[in-house]
This record gives C-alpha cells, sequence and structure tokens, in this order.
C-alpha cells in the first residue's frame, strides 16, 4: 500500500519537576517520559525516550525483521 499516509497525533505534557527541571511526558505511550533544564530540552528528551520504546526488541538485538512485517516509518514534527 505504497502512498498512502496517515498521521498520528500524539501529545507532550509538561510538568514543572521542581529544583529548575522540566518534566516531559506522552501519555498515550506508556514508558515516554523524561526531563530537562528547558521545555525545549525535555521535549527533545521525551521524543528520543519515545523512539527506545518504539524501537522493536529484533532491531535492537540486531534480529531479522519477520518476511511478513512490513516497516511503518513514523515522522515527529
Amino acid at each position: 500500500m505504497r502512498g498512502v499516509s496517515e498521521t498520528l497525533k500524539l501529545t507532550v505534557r509538561f510538568e514543572d519537576a521542581g529544583e529548575g527541571w522540566v518534566l516531559a511526558t506522552i501519555p498515550e505511550v506508556p514508558g515516554a517520559i523524561s526531563q530537562g533544564r528547558t521545555r525545549a530540552e525535555a521535549r527533545e528528551n521525551v521524543i528520543d525516550a519515545l523512539r527506545v520504546v518504539l524501537t522493536p526488541d529484533e532491531q535492537l538485538a540486531g534480529e531479522r525483521v519477520d518476511a511478513d512485517a512490513e516497516p511503518l516509518e513514523l515522522t515527529i514534527a
């Protein structure tokens, strides 16, 4: 199915974590949580956390992906 485009919308939620830290979470994805000294840094860090959470274990382990699988590319704007 080439040419099909979908947009997946997620929310980055920010909170004051105290002592000058900003906590960032993506509520729709359990485990996507990080922090930074600024809102921008916290956003960048939580996107990195999202990449880790969404990386298949097989890819992390360097194993071959099943022949019946198809890749799904998620672009974060």
